[in-house]
């Protein structure tokens, strides 16, 4: 794995650090924008969506270390992994939030929008999380190597 301008052995933490802060710079457009679009969405809202992308990037940082599916024992290289989990944590908030996500697309794209689905936000996850998973393994490497000789720290 060509780690670039680092040039570091790959790290776990370097991982989740990259992960955490492209995730919080995410939740940071949200929640500076969501107001422009959506002047009534509550702060409690705007919060959620802060924290939510922060936690987001994190875990997609964290499963770098995956390469292998466990049972299937079928590889999965960064650019599967990091979208399908982007897609899977945005489709579980989705399913949570679904009401608020509503109201929320409803608002910017209209009743009979052809974006006021909010399972985009499905598709929104799986974007993140390349983007997020891209600049994880890029800088922070992947696999097994990311956890090795933590221990001695």
């Amino acid at each position: 794995m060509d780690l670039g301008a680092i040039g570091e052995k790959p790290s776990m933490m370097t991982r989740i650090a990259i992960g955490k802060g492209v995730g919080l710079i995410f939740g940071l457009l949200g929640f500076v924008f969501i107001p422009m679009f959506v002047p009534d969405a509550s702060t409690m809202f705007r919060w959620a969506i802060l924290l939510w992308y922060t936690t987001f990037g994190a875990i997609i940082g964290v499963f770098g270390v995956f390469t292998y599916h466990p049972v299937l024992q079928l590889p999965m290289p960064w650019w599967f992994r990091a979208p399908i989990i982007g897609a899977w944590l945005n489709f579980v908030l989705t399913l949570f939030i679904y009401d608020t996500l509503q109201a929320f697309m409803t608002s910017i794209f209209g009743e009979n929008g052809m974006l006021a689905s909010p399972f985009w936000f499905v598709f929104e996850g799986a974007l993140g999380g390349l983007v997020i998973g891209y600049l994880c393994t890029r800088f922070g490497g992947e696999g097994a190597a990311t956890v090795k000789d933590q221990a001695t720290l």
